[in-house]
């Protein structure tokens, strides 16, 4: 009633202290010392009410008590007291505590002096003395922690000289001494860095504790006081053992964002070159976000002298992860995978070691890992020549085992774009034997109608003893027979035709086209051998054809394909001139022009990622930017950020947010006025937005002169959003205030509205209930999506995945059509996954693809496709339409919702001007 904010009368304090504070009922009294916290204490002239004295003399027998826990229970109320005349008269019990038998009561006297020193010293002006007395005989361990962190605050001087004493014997303290250890340590040398020589050898004392948390927390201190590369060493192998041991996969993040941190320095990274096989044994944790993690971390680090190590431990968990189905299993090989195919064209002298195990993933049922594979064999075959025989080799070995056609496809552009003249002839025997018998029509019509062969196996199934009639024994085997019908096996490239994956068609003959062409130039343009081998190249696309349009696919044939295959049979057999420089060399300019922008794509993002903060820094600073020397500095002089402080700001939430990534904006920009100025109680609620909730901290005014009785604030959401904890009635004095809290849980990414009313009694009014219907809040889906970064070849994994599509129309004042993407990305905190070089140049079409990730784990993605109505007038309007993709329905409700009052504004977030009659 009293935190409700009902007043207190003198009266009921001496009711309270006549029948209560006498009582020795252990729950009683702890109920009076939440009491005695709470009520008022002073008068209206902030004098102390006669009747603490009262309540002083309780506490100082309670001081005395027999009991612990009544002794140390008072003691943590006095700690929250603050006024000093209530205090005075406890010191001398206070001070007795510290020798009591029991630690639960020497731990709660440390405390209770500890906070009144801070805040009333003249009561105890010699606490540091006595503190350091009692720590020097102290043997408890909390006892001694607490201790020890008194003098950390109020004398350091002190504690330092305490450690001094006893720092041969730290690694024997307890893990709450360790951690208030390595706190001073950090602190004292933070501001002196003089100091940090005296106490680096018990900071790496600290690095082999049995805690977890103080080898943590050693590790940072060291590699925050110096930068030796022995530190740097012994400070990540620290790191690298929390993570294989630690079972937790939050805990493994947080620690391997200190190992990337770690990476921001050159000189560091050179020491961590060395740990890279150390780095890799984290892949033993069963988590997908750690290995990933990992393997970009090892990636980065990895040197020429360690790569080839790597590759062998990389090869061996594929090899561990072919028995294993399941689909983080297979994400996991896509990312090895990855890793592989990026070290290979990073260090290209370990290619050849890397190219078998690659291989053998063309056959694998993950289209996305086969894809990473035959991603690297084309960029392997461009950039290695010296590898290009064996690469071949290996890739026509492996062709007959691809499971998808896209792979397929690529396999064969692969090796008709790459294979010398002399190969050409042994390419096209292993299309023919991929297609099977010739014609293709004929052969299934002929296989349709020969009767199915089936196979009869016999089997000698023994049986168990039988008992004849007369009591003996007799063993009875029995012979059966099994029926087993006997498939024959297409080959793979007539089976994806057959399926109607007639793409393949128009690919081959690209790819049929080459390889005439060069065996031509090998054997001359009118030989019997050429014409033999284009012969054969116009049969297989002929019968190709005839399959399309025989009836015998169900599915129905594109006619561009069928356009593509019959010109290419008029190519091919008539000839066009100067046709073999633009299959050949101009292709592979192409494809050398599409790698090098891929590269120059992975560049500037890893360029931008380091800018945010969120990659490795390079050396380099701004012009301006202060240089110190700390030889020069003053002793008192703080170098950079304490750690420590920033820690706790960020656990208080009082630490300064980043802008890029705040979840809500200031302050003052979030309070919203809920009742109006002449209702009888007015309302206005500041709504604090974390990740997961949402704080709605409302104040309520009396604006009447009447005492207003439960005044109940009541909330009703929509959307996905459930409401914690119903908000506690309040009384109201005339023209009084209070704050009233409500936390919301929020559950997925969508728009919520949440409604609310406030209800209240009028003192001594006969009437009904009184109600104030209060304006609406309005949840922000922005609040929560950030921008997504994805591959192109996860962005269509995922694109083919989501389910939920909406389908907005472009309508919007804006006629640039680069301005207008960027007004979307803007607007919806969705990144631009095209680069610049795919959408730089005026051309009045516009195709691009966006992505945002949510912070409850959901995935958004974008396709704007957009053009000018009439491409040679600048002012004409931008036609088209954007194209959402979610898992989640409401996520793509809500997106397109966004996106359609986006476009609906103009870029300074102006709405439209209506058009004028």
């Amino acid at each position: 009633m009293i935190l409700n904010g009902e007043k207190t009368s003198q009266s009921m304090l001496m009711y309270v202290i006549r029948f209560c504070l006498p009582s020795n009922d252990h729950t009683l009294k702890k109920t009076l010392l939440i009491f005695w916290e709470c009520v008022p204490k002073t008068d209206s002239n902030g004098k102390l009410l006669h009747e603490m004295i009262l309540v002083c003399d309780a506490y100082r027998k309670d001081l005395q008590h027999p009991n612990e826990f009544v002794r140390g229970s008072t003691l943590r109320f006095l700690c929250k007291l603050r006024e000093p005349e209530l205090l005075e008269p406890l010191m001398p019990a206070i001070r007795a505590c510290l020798e009591h038998r029991h630690s639960y009561v020497r731990r709660n006297a440390v405390c209770a002096i500890f906070t009144i020193y801070k805040n009333f010293e003249f009561l105890i002006p010699d606490a540091p003395e006595l503190v350091t007395e009692y720590l020097e005989t102290e043997q408890d361990a909390s006892c001694k922690r607490n201790a020890f962190m008194m003098l950390l605050h109020v004398d350091q001087a002190r504690a330092l000289d305490y450690l001094s004493g006893c720092i041969d014997q730290v690694g024997s303290f307890g893990d709450i001494l360790q951690l208030v250890i390595v706190e001073l340590i950090y602190k004292v040398c933070h501001n002196n860095p003089n100091e940090c020589a005296r106490f680096i050898r018990c900071v790496y004392n600290l690095l082999q504790s049995q805690s977890p948390a103080v080898r943590y927390e050693a590790a940072g201190t060291l590699v925050t006081l110096t930068n030796a590369p022995a530190a740097v060493k012994a400070a990540a192998s620290a790191y690298i053992e929390l993570i294989v041991k630690e079972s937790d996969n939050n805990v493994k993040l947080i620690v391997l964002d200190r190992l990337v941190q770690l990476r921001n320095t050159s000189s560091n990274e050179k020491v961590l070159q060395g740990l890279v096989m150390d780095i890799l044994r984290v892949l033993t944790s069963p988590g997908l976000e750690v290995r990933k993690k990992t393997l970009n971390l090892a990636l980065d680090l990895v040197s020429s002298r360690n790569v080839e190590d790597m590759v062998m431990f990389l090869k061996k968990e594929i090899n561990k992860t072919a028995t294993e189905t399941n689909d983080e299993n297979g994400k996991y090989r896509q990312a090895l995978v990855k890793t592989l195919h990026t070290a290979t064209i990073k260090f290209p002298d370990v290619a050849s070691s890397i190219v078998p195990v690659l291989m053998e993933f063309l056959s694998d049922t993950n289209e996305t890992a086969a894809q990473y594979v035959i991603q690297f064999v084309r960029e392997a075959v461009h950039k290695l020549p010296n590898l290009k025989s064996a690469i071949l080799a290996s890739l026509r070995e492996g062709i007959p085992f691809i499971q998808s056609p896209n792979i397929f496809m690529s396999a064969l552009w692969i090796l008709g774009t790459y294979c010398d003249a002399e190969g050409s002839l042994e390419v096209l025997r292993l299309i023919k034997t991929s297609l099977g018998d010739l014609p293709i029509v004929d052969s299934e019509l002929a296989e349709q109608d020969e009767p199915k062969q089936e196979e009869v196996e016999q089997k000698k199934v023994p049986s168990g003893p039988k008992v004849t009639a007369d009591g003996t024994y007799a063993t009875q085997t029995a012979l059966s027979t099994t029926v087993v019908s006997k498939k024959n096996e297409k080959p793979p490239l007539r089976r994806f035709l057959l399926n109607g994956e007639f793409f393949l068609g128009a690919s081959l003959a690209t790819v049929l086209t080459k390889l005439a062409q060069q065996f031509s130039e090998l054997n001359g343009a009118g030989s019997e051998r050429s014409n033999r081998f284009r012969a054969e190249c116009m049969l297989i696309l002929a019968s190709i054809i005839h399959l399309a349009k025989s009836g015998l696919i169900s599915h129905q044939v594109n006619e561009d394909d069928l356009d593509r295959m019959g010109a290419v049979i008029k190519i091919i057999a008539q000839g066009i001139p100067g046709l073999d420089e633009q299959y050949g060399d101009a292709c592979k300019k192409s494809l050398e022009l599409m790698l090098s922008s891929k590269s120059i794509s992975r560049l500037d993002a890893n360029d931008k990622l380091t800018n945010s903060g969120s990659a490795r820094s390079k050396d380099f600073v701004d012009i301006d930017k202060t240089i110190n020397f700390t030889q020069l500095l003053a002793k008192n002089n703080q170098q950079g950020e304490n750690l420590y402080d920033s820690s706790l700001s960020q656990a208080l939430g009082t630490a300064p947010k980043d802008t890029k990534f705040d979840f809500s904006s200031s302050k003052l920009g979030k309070v919203i006025q809920l009742a109006g100025f002449s209702d009888p109680i007015y309302a206005e609620a500041y709504v604090n937005v974390n990740q997961y909730d949402i704080v709605l901290d409302v104040l309520i005014v009396n604006q009447t002169s009447d005492t207003l009785q439960n005044v109940s604030l009541e909330l009703a959401t929509v959307g996905d959003l459930k409401l914690v904890d119903k908000p506690t009635p309040v009384t109201l004095a005339p023209n009084d205030f209070s704050n009233i809290k409500a936390t919301v849980k929020v559950a997925s990414t969508e728009n919520g509205v949440i409604f609310s009313t406030i209800s209240y009694d009028v003192r001594g009014s006969t009437s009904d209930r009184n109600c104030v219907y209060l304006q609406d809040i309005k949840i922000d889906i922005m609040d929560y999506i950030v921008p997504g970064n994805v591959t192109d070849t996860e962005f269509r994994q995922m694109w083919s995945d989501f389910e939920w599509e909406n389908k907005v129309n472009v309508m919007t004042p804006i006629r640039d059509l680069r301005e207008f993407l960027n007004h979307l990305s803007t607007s919806t905190n969705m990144k631009v996954l095209t680069g610049d070089a795919a959408i730089e140049g005026e051309c009045g079409f516009l195709a691009a693809n966006l992505c945002a990730h949510s912070i409850f784990g959901e995935d958004a993605l974008a396709n704007v496709s957009v053009e000018k109505a009439l491409p040679m007038d600048d002012a004409s309007p931008i036609v088209g339409h954007i194209r959402i993709r979610a898992k989640s329905q409401g996520m793509c409700l809500t997106l397109g919702d966004k996106l359609s009052s986006a476009m609906r504004s103009r870029r300074d977030g102006q709405p439209i001007a209506a058009p004028s009659a």
